[in-house]
């Protein structure tokens, strides 16, 4: 089969698509035929070596965590599934032809594979942010990177729950954050300003790292109402950095009710043939995605 896999840590031009052997399904995994699968910043960050003192991997190494698509393979000790259900979830080396998943869920009714590839590590987080933040109904949540993936899921998912939101974005992103039920602002030059102007914050989330750490601090004035996902320093100002720890069988059941409620909807913003894997990744490091990227099988 066809997979994007890498030999070197680097640039997006180490992607590389390469023959390689089948995956096969183990015991309580299913084997998908890929039609989609989700970009994430994660992807891109394994590939430049980011994680290799803490989470090292033998290269060469395929990439990808999120796909949809067709399950043909059933391991040992799955139940509720078949061989010919259209899924979407999360398993290791998803830029392929063929994937395994270790969590999946049926593709919600009216679904893309294209749409649904992109929810798996999006909503999971937006769900770990949430509960790790701890702002409730009737509250008052700043989200910083509004407009991408993540963010997408996060207003959405807060909406739902009661809690009002501000997302800050590009000028371009404006009334999509809008779209989405949030009160929109710009970044850059006088975003504290301008944000401290919409009324007070009760808790706040940094979504792309872009060193806005220190203005939702001093927003919300309490560093344990502040996480970040993408601001390796932040720590140093006691404020959290949300890693791996939700269960992603739950994410996946909660993004089913949410879309067949029509409660969340994270649009494709662009999609790639599997061989163009690199100007997906150099497209994601460029920032200003609206929603998901994801490449087609």
């Amino acid at each position: 089969m066809k997979a994007q896999r890498f030999a070197e840590y680097g640039g997006p031009d180490v992607l590389k698509l390469t023959e390689v052997a089948e995956p096969h399904a183990g015991p309580g995994r299913v084997r998908i035929a890929v039609r989609a699968a989700g970009v994430n910043p994660h992807d891109w960050r394994v590939r430049e070596g980011q994680f290799r003192r803490i989470r090292p991997i033998e290269l060469p190494a395929g990439v990808g965590q999120d796909a949809a698509g067709i399950v043909d393979e059933v391991g040992d000790g799955v139940t509720g599934i078949e061989v010919g259900a259209p899924v979407f979830g999360r398993g290791s080396n998803t830029y392929a032809e063929f994937a395994v998943l270790s969590s999946w869920a049926r593709l919600p009714d009216g679904s893309t594979f294209a749409e649904a590839a992109g929810y798996p590590s999006v909503v999971e987080t937006a769900l770990r942010v949430l509960r790790l933040v701890g702002v409730q109904p009737g509250q008052t949540l700043l989200v910083s990177g509004a407009a991408g993936g993540v963010g997408s899921a996060v207003l959405q998912i807060a909406r739902d729950r009661g809690i009002g939101v501000i997302g800050t974005a590009g000028a371009a992103n404006q009334e999509y954050v809008r779209g989405l039920g949030a009160i929109a602002t710009t970044y850059g030059a006088g975003w504290v300003e301008r944000v401290r102007r919409l009324g007070p914050i009760d808790a706040a989330v940094d979504l792309n790292g872009a060193g806005v750490v220190r203005g939702l601090l001093d927003l919300t004035g309490d560093p344990d109402k502040v996480i970040t996902i993408a601001d390796l320093e932040a720590p140093m100002l006691g404020i959290r950095f949300a890693g791996v720890g939700g269960s992603m069988p739950e994410a996946l059941a909660e993004a089913v009710d949410l879309i067949s409620r029509g409660k969340l909807h994270i649009p494709v913003d662009r999609s790639y043939p599997l061989a163009d894997a690199a100007a997906a990744h150099a497209d994601s490091q460029a920032g200003h995605t609206r929603g998901r990227r994801v490449l087609l099988v």
